[in-house]
């Protein structure tokens, strides 16, 4: 049943038939089965076809375990190839394009400009597949990956130097070992949140989501885990070697950033909790300006927490080696700036402070008659894609009393992850309600349920780091729920609706981004990657090629990623990452083969730098 052509057109044409078919093949056996059984209700014709289309989405000859090693074979898909992408060169092992040391050392150094986001020109972007290092294995499965990470993923030993007396990270015959250390938690990340936990709800659900400045190896977000809590963690790129790269290595949510010029790219009233424990941020700076983007993303009653300088300065100038003006005048500047956005202290101790910022605008009257107290005047505070920040206060939304929390109020997690957020209650969402919502989360069910038809090991602990590509209101990442696993929902910055606070307000993580961009992560740091409708929202955008070979970038070697998608957008999608040496093979909609809209599953083969593998570097 090959029906091949030599140009392009012929092959397309090819593919659509044979998928047709396929198609075909499955409704007359549905149909067949329908007649066998002597229904001939209609109301129970569409039940009929459910039930059996399952036999008809079973995926032979795809493997999804991991075999690490060998030569790659030839793809199952049997169109005729007209372009294989070659192997990057080795150096480009850890290549992250919008951070590329070489391009940042061009840009100014002040307030970290220079570690911003600079993405190459079209010009200039690699059309070549990232080599994984030689040796590269499938990290750990967790939580053995929170304190063991192999030597040969990440191969940098200038952590285990400098940070040696501070526990960060030890390096141990063919692994590294991660002790749960940190420059402000000598006695190890579990005691260090004891303390938080002694002050912070945590225990009861009310802290769900954090963010973690300047997050070292991520040691806060890898130990907050088990209390419930999911940290969004960054850090610049190499400031010290590896340190973003080893967090996803270890299985911890983190991504490459830095506070400089631009806003942080996540809502407003996003995080249960923000942190800084030595994180080199000069919070008094820019008249505060720093403090107040933390401001805009952490919610109303959330917690602020500073850890070292110049927390107790008076007593630690001497160890921390600074002068005592100077440790003063930073901490008066935190305190001046924290009174001007209404932060109660709620605690200070050793060299540990926490705030909390107020419910709503009501509890702070006081700020109305300071002439330092300028609000911003943008109206969307969620609109944070390469936006400047600006040294000025966002506003809270309304509030109906002095004791209501602005913007609506959460529910603790677990309930929050399935309760109507307050974004959709209030109708801040264009076109959902809370009924439209409900509706949502159940499809997404049904979808989830389909994918572990399709992949059994979905849930059983092979894929820790997932990202969900164009994540709307996070259903699928609702769906996966479970602690063997976090999903990063991305939304993309063109998407219709602007849905990221939604996904926070759920209990849930995620980032703005635009696909036709790199994204800001190291290579090979997500083991399963959803696309949902990502190539038509970007179809005329951006090229596809361009955001295939980012997906290629960021997949482990024998990750998996589910497209869906229209037919004609897969088969262009399907035919492409053929010739990036992946496997593929097309699923009928769990509806049944007569809806459009498909399911493409793909698995990246194993290759790496040199060796007898595909690459030829």
């Amino acid at each position: 049943m090959a029906l091949k052509s030599s140009s392009a057109d012929g092959r397309t044409r090819s593919s659509m038939q044979i998928f047709i078919v396929a198609g075909l093949c499955c409704f007359f056996y549905i149909l067949g089965a329908w007649q066998r059984s002597g229904f001939g209700k209609a109301d129970n014709l569409a039940e009929r076809i459910i039930k059996s289309t399952e036999d008809c989405n079973i995926i032979p000859n795809l493997t999804f375990e991991t075999h690490h090693g060998g030569d790659v074979g030839p793809d199952d898909d049997s169109e005729s190839k007209s372009k294989i992408y070659q192997p990057c060169p080795s150096r480009f092992t850890d290549y992250t394009p919008c951070q590329d040391q070489s391009r940042a050392m061009t840009f100014p150094r002040e307030n970290m400009i220079y570690r911003e986001r600079h993405c190459p020109p079209q010009q200039e972007k690699l059309h070549c597949l990232i080599p994984a290092p030689k040796g590269y294995v499938t990290p750990f499965p967790w939580p053995k990956s929170r304190d063991y990470v192999p030597f040969a993923n990440a191969p940098y030993k200038s952590l285990t130097v400098e940070k040696a007396i501070q526990n960060w990270v030890q390096y141990e015959g063919n692994v590294f070992r991660f002790p749960g250390g940190g420059t402000q938690f000598p006695q190890g990340a579990d005691k260090y949140i004891d303390q938080l936990a002694s002050v912070l709800p945590i225990a009861n659900g009310t802290v769900r989501t954090a963010l973690d400045t300047g997050c070292g190896v991520a040691s806060l977000g890898a130990y907050l885990w088990s209390r419930n809590v999911i940290a969004m963690s960054f850090a610049p790129r190499d400031s010290h070697e590896a340190q973003v790269q080893f967090a996803l290595e270890r299985g911890v949510p983190a991504v490459i950033g830095v506070f400089g010029t631009v806003k942080l790219p996540y809502p407003s009233r996003a995080f249960d909790m923000a942190h800084c424990s030595r994180c080199l941020i000069p919070w008094g700076a820019n008249d505060g300006m720093y403090l107040m983007e933390v401001d805009r993303v952490l919610r109303p009653g959330g917690y602020w927490v500073l850890s070292g300088p110049p927390i107790n300065w008076k007593n630690n100038y001497r160890s921390w080696q600074r002068p005592k003006d100077e440790l003063q005048e930073e901490q008066r500047k935190i305190e001046e700036t924290a009174k001007l956005l209404c932060w109660d202290k709620k605690y200070e101790n050793g060299e540990m402070a926490i705030w909390q910022k107020r419910l709503n605008a009501d509890s702070c009257r006081g700020r109305q008659d300071d002439s330092r107290a300028t609000l911003c005047k943008s109206t969307d505070t969620d609109d944070a894609w390469y936006k400047q920040m600006e040294a000025c206060i966002t506003p809270y939304p309304d509030s109906g009393s002095s004791d209501e929390m602005a913007g609506g109020q959460l529910k603790v997690f677990p309930e929050r992850l399935y309760a109507v957020p307050p974004r959709v209650a209030s109708g801040s969402v264009p076109g959902v309600s809370a009924k439209t919502y409900q509706v949502y989360n159940k499809e997404w069910k049904k979808h989830v349920n389909a994918y572990k038809k399709i992949n059994k090991l979905l849930d059983s602990g092979r894929y820790r780091n997932i990202m969900d590509m164009n994540a709307g209101m996070g259903g699928f990442a609702a769906a996966l729920e479970s602690p063997k696993l976090w999903v990063m929902n991305v939304v993309p910055t063109i998407a219709e609706k602007s849905t990221l606070g939604v996904i926070y307000e759920r209990g849930l993580i995620g980032i703005y981004h635009d696909w036709c961009e790199a994204f800001s992560t190291y290579p090979r740091t997500y083991d399963l990657i959803h696309a949902s409708g990502v190539f038509s929202l970007y179809k005329d955008r951006c090229n596809m090629e361009d955001i295939l070979l980012e997906m290629d970038r960021i997949l482990r070697p024998e990750g998996a990623v589910i497209f869906r998608d229209e037919v004609d957008v897969l088969i262009k999608v399907r035919k492409m990452v053929g010739q990036m040496r992946w496997h593929t093979k097309m699923v009928d909609h769990e509806d049944g083969p007569l809806v459009p809209e498909k399911i493409l599953v793909a698995v990246k083969q194993y290759w790496v730098a040199g060796g007898n593998s595909t690459s030829t570097q």
